[in-house]
């Protein structure tokens, strides 16, 4: 991963994942693009002409921090800069970082969805409050947990289409299980927020999004209607930090 970017021009965006690592290309306010790399060591970052490129980083895993902050220009967005309210110690910057760039961009109140390893529900008010969110393994790790913790159970891919819900074999059962139960679940997330928020907008983002709404559409075409799927929700928080950062700047 080799950068040569004009540093008073372009800056980078870093969120680190429990999975993997995300990255945003900015010119200024304009994001330009993004991709995905896999967790890393320093000595694997040895020569990527990082120290010249401003990078904004937020992250969910203390190990991976560790590494990226040992180039001069990283500045790591910690929860008390997350210009929110009502937000707890322990909520996960990615969270924060999603439901502040939705509700900037889309209107508050929003409910983010972010299927990622874990799934989690995140809600703000009109307020900018924190209502509060749900937290539950995401797919995949529901998969691999059936694999990794029985004898018998075996390590399975998530399909591309809904799939039959009375299974005759036991792949399709874990998926039946799985898929259907996680798909009842954010429905009911979706219901209960939108009684309390009718006019809420719905954000569903992370590596799982997309088979997710893929899901929806089949099973609970309604719901599917309601959501949309946005990928760079985190980023968009992260041009919102470094706005006011800006703004505050003599």
């Amino acid at each position: 991963m080799k950068y040569k970017l004009d540093s008073k021009k372009f800056w980078l965006g870093l969120m680190i994942g429990n999975s993997r690592l995300h990255w945003a290309k900015f010119e200024g306010s304009q994001l330009l693009k993004t991709w995905d790399t896999e967790h890393s060591d320093l000595e694997e970052n040895r020569g990527n002409c990082l120290d010249s490129v401003p990078i904004k980083l937020a992250s969910v895993v203390p190990e991976q921090t560790k590494i990226w902050q040992q180039y001069s220009n990283v500045e790591v967005i910690t929860l008390e800069q997350i210009p929110l309210k009502n937000l707890y110690p322990t909520l996960g910057i990615d969270r924060a970082l999603a439901v502040l760039g939705a509700g900037t961009k889309l209107g508050f109140p929003v409910l983010v969805i972010d299927a990622g390893t874990a799934l989690t529900f995140t809600g703000c008010d009109r307020d900018q409050s924190l209502v509060g969110g749900a937290i539950l393994p995401g797919l995949g790790l529901q998969f691999s947990a059936l694999a990794n913790k029985t004898a018998a159970l075996p390590q399975i891919s998530k399909p591309q289409h809904l799939p039959q819900r009375w299974a005759i074999e036991t792949p399709g059962a874990i998926h039946s299980g799985t898929i259907y139960t996680l798909l009842a679940g954010i429905r009911d997330f979706i219901e209960a927020w939108c009684q309390d928020f009718p006019e809420s907008q719905i954000v569903l983002t992370g590596g799982d999004a997309s088979i997710l709404m893929t899901y929806l559409q089949e099973y609970f075409p309604s719901v599917y209607t309601q959501i949309l799927e946005i990928s760079d929700v985190i980023f968009w928080g992260i041009l919102v930090f470094r706005q006011k950062q800006l703004e505050s700047t003599p």
